[in-house]
């Protein structure tokens, strides 16, 4: 008598049942095993990072030297009254680590650049996540990653628009309406860079409503006092910006969505499914 062998069925866990439900667990695993740099913890990297955790990332860098104000509250999801002059590195990495208990979950609280681009280990990631404003280190880090030949998907500008379903998705060279994705591309062509990299972007452009005071980077600035002697203390940004823009957590929170099931759905894919 042949005796049929028995189907043990896979297991995942609890946390992620739904997500293998609709993927299986050849996907589940492969994100238990993937390890995820998001550069930039605004309204956009912190959603990003938020989402990759609910989905079972093994490993998790966030990056950014920036501390929660309480201007970030109305976008930033690590962003509350008792996290209000923190590192956003630090609150979040609080809550990605109460989410997701397994996930290996490092927080550099520092700014990328070129000089230091070693400090990241890129080349060890299989996904880099860009959410940079700056748009001289945005360049400096798509050059990194496509040097190092990772997986890159970056945000472009989310500020100054209401409508979360005019984003898109779409190669960099393919992008358009969009002032900074106008920006990035005419960076990349002075430096010579024809690599290729999916950007989420929107055509959306309201006007500024010039009435509102904004005392970012002013002498009543709400955000706490940067130490600037100390050349480790958080780096405050808003007093370099020229325009404080407005923005509404439905469009960034969307993009961060969005730049977090681009890597889901790429391993999906990677593991046999078909992802529309």
């Amino acid at each position: 008598m042949i005796i049929p062998k028995t189907i043990i069925p896979k297991t995942a866990n609890p946390r992620f049942q739904r997500l293998a439900l609709l993927t299986g667990m050849d996907t589940v695993e492969a994100l238990e095993r993937c390890r995820v740099i998001v550069f930039g913890l605004g309204g956009v990297g912190s959603w990003a990072a938020e989402a990759l955790a609910r989905s079972g990332i093994g490993e998790l860098d966030i990056v950014d030297s920036d501390t929660v104000c309480i201007t970030n509250i109305n976008r930033q999801v690590q962003a509350v009254n008792g996290t209000v002059g923190l590192l956003k590195t630090e609150a979040l990495g609080e809550r990605l680590a109460a989410i997701n208990p397994a996930c290996k979950v490092r927080a550099l609280g520092r700014v990328f650049s070129r000089e230091k681009a070693g400090e990241f280990d890129i080349g060890g990631a299989d996904y880099v996540i860009d959410a940079i404003d700056s748009l001289t280190h945005k360049l400096d880090l798509i050059e990194t990653v496509h040097e190092a030949g990772r997986g890159l998907f970056s945000s472009m500008g989310m500020a100054q628009k209401l409508d979360p379903t005019r984003l898109k998705t779409a190669d960099i060279w393919e992008s358009s309406g969009c002032p900074l994705a106008r920006l990035v591309r005419q960076g990349l062509r002075k430096r010579g860079f024809n690599g290729h990299f999916t950007v989420v972007y929107s055509d959306e452009q309201l006007p500024l409503h010039r009435e509102i005071g904004a005392a970012c980077g002013a002498a009543q600035c709400l955000c706490p006092a940067r130490n600037r002697e100390d050349p480790a203390a958080p780096v405050e940004w808003c007093g370099s910006k020229k325009v404080i823009n407005g923005s509404a957590v439905t469009v960034t929170a969307a993009a961060g969505m969005i730049l977090a099931s681009l890597v889901i759905r790429d391993l999906y894919r990677r593991c046999g499914g078909e992802a529309g």
